[in-house]
This record gives structure tokens, C-alpha cells and sequence, in this order.
């Protein structure tokens, strides 16, 4: 499991803004955007249900872990998904104790649980109507 998803009640616009609303609320901000279906309509012309992923930063904790591991941005920022899938609306997010846990560094493992936890609250509220 690389990831952590619910549904969600709530349709895709008002989902996408949900996330960004409970993403600010535990200190991360969106520093990337991609409108997969947008993209995927343009570079190859086909038509593909509504999907975003934002890539989020806690500025804190994103510095605890590049002070503990330089090249850990390979791994950053921590992506955020809101998708539709035959008619349900869905919200994920990478689960950084998995992602960091391959690093092999001690170090990093309270900051990837700090920022997991953070994700989750994002993704369950966003589940919750």
C-alpha cells in the first residue's frame, strides 16, 4: 500500500476545494498542479474523467527532512490526488512513512509519521461531508 484513499460525498469541485481548504488548516501549501485530464486531452487527445494532483509542502517539515537526507527532494513534494471514477469522487495521498521508509535514514522516520498523520486528517475530512 503506497497510498491512502477514501470517497468522498462530495463532487469534484467542491472535493478539490475541500482539499486545498484542510491542506492549509495543517500547514501545507500547493506548489504544483496538474489537471490530468486537461493533459491528457491536449498531449493526446483523449478524453479521461476529472483528476488533479497537487503536490503539497509543509515548509517545516519539508526542511527537517532535507536537513536529514539532501536528496530526499526526489521525493518531495507529497502528492495529493482528487480523482472521479465511475461517478464516485475520490481523495488520496501518498503515504510518506512508505515513501521515506526506503530512504533507510532513522532520521527521517518521525518526520514522514508527522506528515502522514497531517495527510490523513486532509483525506478523511475531505471524506466526511
Amino acid at each position: 500500500m503506497y497510498n491512502y484513499k477514501k470517497s468522498t460525498p462530495l463532487g469534484y469541485s467542491d472535493a478539490v476545494a475541500k482539499v486545498r481548504e484542510e491542506l492549509k488548516k495543517e500547514g501545507f501549501g500547493v506548489l504544483t498542479e496538474i489537471d490530468v485530464k486537461q493533459t491528457l486531452k491536449t498531449k493526446l487527445n483523449v478524453d479521461f474523467e476529472d483528476y488533479i494532483i497537487l503536490g503539497a509542502c509543509n515548509p517545516p517539515l519539508a526542511y527537517q527532512a532535507l536537513t536529514a537526507e539532501r536528496d530526499i527532494g526526489v521525493l518531495l513534494p507529497c502528492n495529493v490526488i482528487v480523482y472521479v471514477q465511475g461517478g464516485k469522487t475520490y481523495v488520496g495521498a501518498v503515504l510518506p512513512t512508505v515513501q521515506l521508509g526506503k530512504v533507510g535514514n532513522p532520521e527521517l522516520i518521525p518526520i514522514a509519521e508527522q506528515v502522514e498523520s497531517k495527510l490523513k486528517k486532509v483525506v478523511d475530512s475531505t471524506a466526511r461531508k
